[in-house]
């Protein structure tokens, strides 16, 4: 049956997966942006700024899911400017979707937001579930900040579902493609000690737990959205070498890495922080991985690069 999905902030890497994903099954579907443009694959956008009510919130009024993606990139230097704003663009889109929801006829069945696993800051080798405090870091306040507001929103007869995502692999954005150029360029090498555990998730099992969320009504509450088994750094490197035919490239120094970070207008503890998730509720829930080990996803992404 044809159902209205609205994707907020939808018109990034995840979101364009999303929509791709949803019209495959049969969807009507809406993507929120700041920039609308006319497209031919079944898609439909509609003008929002992610901080106030405006014509748009007529899509919501009978739609199926209303699933937010809104949120500034991390990638970025985390001056206080930046962080401000990452904070601001989480929030304040749940705020105006939430009151959306409130304001029209027949609210959406399902709001499945997104969120990240930075919210368990920095876990070294400690492996998080869905029920593990939040960390103490400056990205983990973001995620409190965010989830904070999602939990809190009245909502009437609406069911939610948080999707706490990890490092999404996938070739048309995300940390791959930097990935993919670095090893190409023979600096594949392990960043820092390479001991950082790197929390991963195939973008098509991503979408596949998207789906769920909005097709399972048993869902909901907090979900771990990465792959079974996460990865360290020095792991993923030597994967991806082997993906690409690269040789063994030597360490990247954490001094070299900041000064990197700096001059690509990036921050560092994207890469050196660990984060050791593992997705209990999904497994739970019988979710099946088509991509739970780490080889056969980068085999999979790595063939038509």
């Amino acid at each position: 049956m044809n159902k209205r999905i609205i994707l907020a902030g939808g018109s990034g890497f995840i979101g364009s997966a999303l929509a791709k994903g949803f019209v495959a099954r049969g969807h009507q579907v809406v993507v929120l942006t700041r920039t609308p443009r006319a497209r031919t694959d079944g898609v439909q956008e509609a003008e929002w700024d992610g901080f106030h009510l405006g014509e748009w919130i007529q899509f919501l009024d009978g739609a199926e899911t209303v699933i937010n993606l809104t949120g500034k990139s991390i990638n970025c230097p985390h001056t206080p400017e930046n962080m401000r704003e990452l904070v601001s663009s989480r929030v304040n889109s749940v705020h105006v979707v939430a009151a959306a929801c409130n304001h029209v006829r027949t609210p959406p069945r399902t709001w499945v937001q997104a969120g990240a696993i930075g919210f368990y800051g920095d876990t070294a080798d400690r492996i998080c579930d869905e029920a593990s405090p939040a960390g103490s870091d400056s990205l983990a306040e973001i995620c409190r900040n965010w989830e904070t507001a999602f939990d809190t929103a009245e909502t009437k007869k609406t069911r939610k579902v948080t999707l706490r995502i990890g490092v999404v692999l996938g070739r048309q954005g995300g940390a791959l493609p930097v990935l993919t150029r670095l090893t190409k360029w023979f600096l594949g090498g392990a960043a820092g000690n390479g001991k950082q555990f790197v929390s991963w998730i195939h973008l098509s099992d991503l979408v596949a737990m998207f789906v769920a969320a909005v097709e399972n009504d048993k869902i909901a509450g907090v979900y771990n959205a990465v792959a079974p088994a996460a990865a360290t750094n020095a792991a993923l490197m030597r994967e991806m070498r082997r993906a690409l035919h690269r040789p063994w490239s030597p360490p990247v120094p954490a001094f070299a890495i900041k000064l990197g970070a700096k001059l690509m207008g990036s921050e560092p503890s994207l890469v050196l922080v660990s984060q050791r998730v593992a997705p209990i509720r999904f497994v739970g829930a019988g979710f099946r991985f088509q991509f739970p080990k780490l080889a056969p996803a980068l085999d999979d992404l790595c063939q038509k690069i």
